[in-house]
């Protein structure tokens, strides 16, 4: 993957390069990144080079808190999480639980954000800081196309390095003042360990046989799971 810097955005790269059996995930076709509220005039022009449709995978208050910044792209808003954002600090769940709701409560979502990547062109995913909405999307889109694993878990394991560290100080430092007796809090804002999408895409395994069993269970039709690799995939032939 290449980590590409946009001004007054973070966590922002292209997942282009992660080896898949025949080729590779072609360069330019889906990004990532943290929202883009605070997204300068210099790096919204410099987006609008690398990205055609935004998926803003953020709840309705959060886009109303922090408005995207970019104006001219097309954009779809769709709200991963059934509930509030919130009450997942307050009942201090772990990321293994985050995800696992993500894969129980917002399968047809998910599904919907393929739906989207599998038409082409290029695609930028983001939430609020690019880690865990995010990061399951382009999970489950880089291994229904056969993306190599340890890619994928790296992929995500690198957002926690991407995040600034003045705003991981002050953002632990107010879940430890608000929820003192948590275990989970800091980790569900500032960490992305790779041992939580291992364990991710294991559940998935076990539960469903594969990553693309999951999606065909929440609706998604072999014809989309094709052109998922299409819009994705770069063989070895293409180059």
């Amino acid at each position: 993957m290449t980590v590409l810097t946009i001004d007054g955005v973070w966590n922002v790269r292209d997942v282009g390069g992660i080896p898949v059996t025949g080729g590779r995930i072609a360069s330019g076709r889906l990004l990532r990144s943290a929202n883009l509220a605070g997204i300068t005039s210099e790096g919204a022009s410099a987006l609008s080079g690398h990205v055609d449709h935004i998926i803003d995978l953020r709840a309705d208050d959060e886009v109303a808190s922090e408005p995207s910044a970019v104006q001219g792209l097309e954009t779809t808003h769709l709200p991963l999480f059934l509930g509030s954002v919130a009450s997942f600090f307050e009942e201090d769940s772990s990321l293994d639980e985050l995800y696992a709701h993500l894969l129980e409560q917002s399968g047809a979502r998910l599904v919907e954000a393929l739906r989207i990547i599998a038409r082409g062109g290029r695609t930028l995913v983001h939430c609020t800081v690019g880690k865990d909405r995010t990061g399951v999307t382009i999970a489950l889109a880089l291994d229904a196309v056969g993306a190599d694993r340890e890619a994928i878990i790296a992929d995500y394991a690198l957002t926690e390095s991407q995040l600034p560290e003045e705003r991981n100080r002050r953002i632990a430092a107010y879940l430890r003042s608000q929820h003192p007796d948590a275990q989970h809090v800091v980790a569900l804002a500032t960490q992305s360990p790779a041992a939580a999408m291992r364990t991710l895409l294991a559940s998935i395994d076990d539960r469903w046989g594969s990553t693309s069993d999951y999606l065909r269970a929440q609706g998604m039709t072999d014809a989309e799971l094709v052109a998922l690799r299409t819009a994705l995939v770069e063989t070895d032939d293409d180059r």
